[in-house]
C-alpha cells in the first residue's frame, strides 16, 4: 500500500507518514456522508451554528501544540503564532453571514400566490486544500458547506497531513453526526477517481493552475459544480501620494511575510518615478533586516520555504532575471542560511525587470519581488493587467476616488487600498483569468455551496 508522507522543510525529516485510503474505504465514507447530511439538513441553522461556534473553541485550545507543528510542517516562523486569529475572524464571520446568506430569496407580492427561492444543500462537498494557510484555506470552504447543511470530505496537502487529522479530531469532538465531515488521505489518482466518479455534489479547490485543470478534467461530464482559487501574481501600485514609509513596511511585509507562500502576497510593485528611487531604497533597506533560519527558533522572521523543488522555483526566476539584466539589490551575505540545494531562501529585491522576465509574469510564491519605475495611473493599471492572473491588486495612496478608479480599471477578484494580503469574510473572495472561476467567503461563497430551489404555491384558486 502506498502512503503520502510529510518532509519537514526545517530539517528534511520525516514528520508523517499516511496510508492512502484504499477504494473500499472511501466508498465507506462517501455512504456515511450521504446519510448524515440527510440528517444534518434538517437540523436548524442555529445549531449549526452553535456546532461550528463549539469547534472554533476546540481549535483555538490546540494553538499552543499546532504552532510549533505548523512550523515544523511548512516552515513558518514561530513567532508569528499559528492561523487562529484569523481563523476566528473568519469563522465567526461565517456564522453572522450565514442567516442573511440562506434566507430565501422572496420576489414582490403577488396576490394569490406565496413564492421564494430557498437555497438547498448541495449534497457532499469536497474540499481539496493547500499547505501555504492549511487551516485558513480549509475553513474558506468547510465552515459555510457545513453551516449550509452540507457534509463534507477534506483533503488536505501532503505537506500538511496533521492538519487535516486536526480538524477531523475537532469535529469529532464537538459531536456532529457521524459521517457528516471526514478527512481521508488521497493522492492524486484516487482523488480524480473520486471527481471522475460523480460521487460528490461540489468540489472546492485551491492550488495550482495546473492542478484546477486537473480536477476540471477529472469533473468533466459529472456536472458537479466547482470552486477553483488557482495562482496568482499579485501587483501594487504606489503613487506618489502615499503614506510613504507605511506603504514600504506593509509591501515588504505582503510580499515576504511567509517566504512569499501567500496566495495574495505581493509579488510585483509599480512606482511612481517621482518617489520611485526613495522607495527602492527604503524597501531595500527594511527587506535586509529579516532573519532566515530555523522557524522555531523566537528570533527568526522568515523561514524556510515548504519544500526545496520550490525554493529552486524561485532561484530559477530569480536567475534568468539576472541574466537578463536585472539587478539584485539584497546582498546574500546577509543571510548566510541560505542553501544551494535547500529550502532556506533568503529574500530578494530586484529593479531593471520587465514583463519579459519570468518574475514578473510568472507565479514565483516565493521571497522574491520585482519594482518597476511607472510614470503615470495609465501606465501603472497596463503593467498590473499585463498578467495571466488576477486575484488582488492593491493601490497607495492618500486618495480614495483615485483607488477606486484605478481598481475600476485593473482586472482583477479584489482591489485593496493601502492594505495587501488580507481577506475579508464579508467580501466575496474571487479572481479572473487564470486565477479560477468561483467565489468564497461573504453570501456567495454560501451560493456555491448550495443550490436554488423554486416554491410557486398558489394559495387561492
Amino acid at each position: 500500500m502506498n502512503d503520502i508522507v510529510c518532509i519537514s522543510p526545517v530539517d528534511g525529516s520525516e514528520l508523517a507518514r499516511r496510508p492512502i485510503a484504499t477504494a473500499t474505504e472511501i466508498a465507506a465514507a462517501l455512504a456515511e456522508a450521504r446519510h448524515a447530511q440527510q440528517q444534518w439538513s434538517r437540523v436548524p441553522l442555529a445549531e449549526r451554528k452553535a456546532k461550528m461556534l463549539a469547534f472554533l473553541d476546540v481549535m483555538r485550545a490546540q494553538n499552543d501544540a499546532v504552532v510549533p507543528e505548523l512550523a515544523m510542517q511548512m516552515g513558518r516562523p514561530v513567532r508569528y503564532g499559528g492561523e487562529f486569529r484569523s481563523l476566528e475572524e473568519r469563522v465567526r464571520g461565517l456564522v453572522e453571514l450565514s442567516d442573511e446568506a440562506l434566507a430565501p430569496i422572496v420576489p414582490a407580492p403577488r396576490t394569490g400566490f406565496r413564492r421564494m427561492i430557498k437555497r438547498v444543500p448541495a449534497g457532499i462537498v469536497l474540499v481539496i486544500a493547500p499547505w501555504n494557510y492549511p487551516y485558513l484555506t480549509a475553513i474558506n470552504a468547510v465552515v459555510p458547506a457545513l453551516l449550509a447543511g452540507n457534509a463534507v470530505i477534506l483533503k488536505h496537502a501532503a505537506q500538511t497531513l496533521l492538519v487535516g487529522e486536526r480538524f477531523q479530531a475537532a469535529m469529532d469532538q464537538v459531536g456532529l453526526p457521524k459521517g457528516l465531515f471526514r478527512t481521508l488521505t488521497l493522492d492524486h489518482a484516487a482523488t480524480e477517481a473520486l471527481l471522475s466518479s460523480r460521487s460528490v455534489d461540489h468540489v472546492n479547490f485551491t492550488g495550482s493552475v495546473a492542478g484546477g485543470r486537473a480536477v476540471e478534467r477529472a469533473a468533466a461530464g459529472t456536472f458537479i459544480t466547482l470552486g477553483l482559487e488557482l495562482g496568482g501574481k499579485d501587483p501594487a501600485y504606489v503613487r506618489p501620494d502615499a503614506d510613504f514609509d507605511y506603504a514600504v513596511e506593509q509591501l515588504v511585509d505582503g510580499a515576504f511575510f511567509n517566504s512569499g507562500q501567500c496566495c495574495c502576497g505581493i509579488e510585483r510593485i509599480y512606482v511612481h518615478e517621482q518617489i520611485y528611487d526613495r522607495f527602492v531604497d527604503a524597501f531595500a533597506d527594511f527587506t535586509s533586516r529579516y532573519q532566515l533560519g530555523n522557524p522555531l527558533s523566537p528570533d527568526t522572521t522568515l523561514g524556510p520555504m515548504a519544500a526545496t523543488r520550490f525554493a529552486d522555483t524561485v532561484r530559477s526566476h530569480v536567475a534568468e532575471a539576472v541574466a537578463k539584466s536585472a539587478r539584485p539589490l539584497i546582498d546574500p551575505k546577509r543571510f548566510p542560511a541560505d542553501r544551494t540545494g535547500s529550502a532556506y531562501l533568503m529574500p530578494q529585491v530586484l529593479v531593471d525587470v520587465d514583463h519579459s522576465m519570468r518574475v514578473m509574469m510568472e507565479e514565483s510564491f516565493g521571497p522574491v519581488v520585482g519594482l518597476m519605475k511607472v510614470a503615470s495611473d495609465q501606465e501603472a493599471v497596463a503593467l498590473m493587467n499585463d498578467s495571466p492572473y488576477g486575484l488582488t491588486a492593491s493601490v497607495w495612496t492618500e486618495d480614495a476616488a483615485a483607488a477606486e478608479r484605478i481598481g475600476d480599471g485593473v482586472a482583477t477578484g479584489t482591489v485593496f487600498m493601502n492594505r495587501c494580503d488580507y481577506v475579508d469574510p464579508s467580501l466575496a473572495w474571487t479572481g479572473v483569468k487564470d486565477t479560477g472561476r468561483g467565489a468564497s467567503m461573504s453570501r456567495l461563497g454560501f451560493e456555491a455551496m448550495t443550490r436554488p430551489k423554486s416554491f410557486h404555491l398558489r394559495i387561492e384558486h
